[in-house]
């Protein structure tokens, strides 16, 4: 018996491909860390290191590390999958992560695609066999570090309500200085503005439209919307109080802020500052909303059976946007259109698409389904979506790749009136003579 020797193979070295992560948490680490800064920094670490490429710096500024929707870190990770990257080095922990589930996941995450990660503080490496012990136990004290710091802060917040101080104030007539809203005349003029025109018989959209075109920014530098101007006609500090915590935060990882209905304690200060708007008006805006919510709303069983009939599946093709359903009422009858969100909000000028029939999407909806009713349930089953790429053509795309066109047009109206319509014009059409004969016939008697 003969025993040949097989000398292993040498070991190959490869480049790696490494990319830097930073992550400052607000702007005063911004000034001492800056994306040059980092740059420079990694850029002298790699060349130290002649196995080593820099594919690039991944860099989140202000961004908690206790949430994973940061851009960058998404970006970073994205690249990882694509397979861009061989070794991840960030400065420590904390800075990767503060809450122990994001980073263990994204560890194993990476760690399953052959990725390593470098904590330099820490002088440890996620794939070494011990990596993901001490890590489980530093992102927990890291997370306990997050935590105090947000009920330290919490608690300042809250200690300002019980003085009857805002936390914030910069809106749109007021500024915060020195913990008072102090108003601010140009913008002033504009919230009267806004009052003034809404109780004049304009709509939400409207009004932000009419602010829009006369260039005319809100404070955040966004463009004007119906939700904006919502909040502006609801807001009590214009009459001179506030409500404090309006909202607040359940969850110090997620940093997600809800709607108080009652979950946590208010505060009411009345007679706060200055008011840009009287109480007078101020109610007979909230009284004007009202009244027109009731007009508009549709009746309710109605609305429960057929509101999310198509809701999410009509996509907009000029502009990309969610088709919604409006309710369009007049004295002698009712009917639902869905219309694009964007050309809802901000008009034709913003999107030249066309309002579809209620009516119409059921029709061939039940022709393309070959059914003779459906469920919005049976709708997402079938469907993926509907797109209306132009005028009197929608494209049903189905779950299984095919797709159908459809073509459509307006019923004349002969054919769309029932008689009951017919009779509310008949009727409409006379009141409207007798009205005319009556003032033709004052109008003689008086000369």
């Amino acid at each position: 018996m003969q025993i040949t020797k097989i000398p292993a193979k040498p070991k190959e070295y490869k480049t790696l491909r490494v990319a830097a992560y930073a992550r400052v948490s607000a702007d005063k680490d911004a000034a001492f860390h800056s994306l040059e800064a980092q740059t420079e920094y990694y850029e002298k670490y790699v060349s130290n290191h002649p196995d080593l490429t820099l594919v690039g710096i991944y860099s989140d500024n202000g961004i908690s590390g206790t949430i994973v929707e940061r851009p960058e870190f998404q970006r970073l990770l994205e690249d990882c999958r694509a397979g861009k990257i061989d070794l991840v080095i960030t400065k420590s922990v904390t800075r990767f992560a503060r809450n122990t589930v994001i980073l263990l996941q994204t560890i194993r995450e990476l760690k399953a695609l052959g990725i390593d990660c470098y904590f330099e503080k820490e002088q440890m490496h996620s794939i070494s066999p011990d990596g993901e012990l001490l890590l489980t136990l530093l992102a927990m004290y890291a997370e306990e570090e997050a935590r105090s710091a947000s009920e330290n802060q919490l608690w300042r917040v809250r200690k300002r309500f019980e003085q009857g101080k805002p936390w914030v104030g910069n809106m749109l007539g007021y500024r915060l200085i020195d913990g008072k809203l102090i108003i601010i005349p140009e913008e002033a003029e504009i919230v009267r503005q806004i009052y003034a025109d809404y109780l004049s018989g304009m709509g939400k959209n409207a009004i932000a439209n009419k602010l829009s075109r006369s260039g005319i920014t809100t404070p955040t530098m966004k463009s004007w919307s119906y939700t904006g101007i919502c909040k502006i006609l609801c807001n009590e500090k214009y009459v001179g109080d506030m409500i404090l915590q309006k909202t607040y935060t359940p969850d110090f990882r997620t940093k997600k802020a809800k709607i108080n209905h009652g979950n946590v304690r208010q505060y009411f200060v009345e007679g706060s500052h200055e008011p840009i708007i009287d109480q007078v008006t101020f109610d007979a805006v909230q009284h004007e909303m009202e009244r027109r919510k009731e007009k508009w709303n549709p009746d309710k069983s109605s609305k429960t059976i057929n509101e999310n009939m198509f809701s999410g599946l009509i996509v907009c093709g000029i502009c990309g946007s969610l088709y919604k359903r409006k309710h369009q009422h007049c004295q002698s009858y009712s009917s639902y259109l869905w219309l694009c969100n964007k050309y809802y909000r901000r008009g034709k000028t913003a999107c030249p698409s066309q309002k579809i029939p209620e009516s119409i999407l059921n029709s061939k909806t039940k022709e393309i389904l070959n059914v003779d009713s459906f469920t919005h349930e049976l709708l997402e089953e079938k469907l993926t979506r509907i797109i209306v790429p132009e005028h009197n053509h929608l494209i049903y795309e189905f779950k299984d790749g095919s797709s159908v066109d459809v073509f459509w047009q307006f019923p004349s109206r002969s054919l769309s009136w029932n008689s009951e319509m017919r009779q509310a014009a008949r009727e409409r059409t006379l009141a409207k003579s007798r009205k005319e004969k009556k003032e033709h016939e004052t109008k003689g008697y008086n000369h």
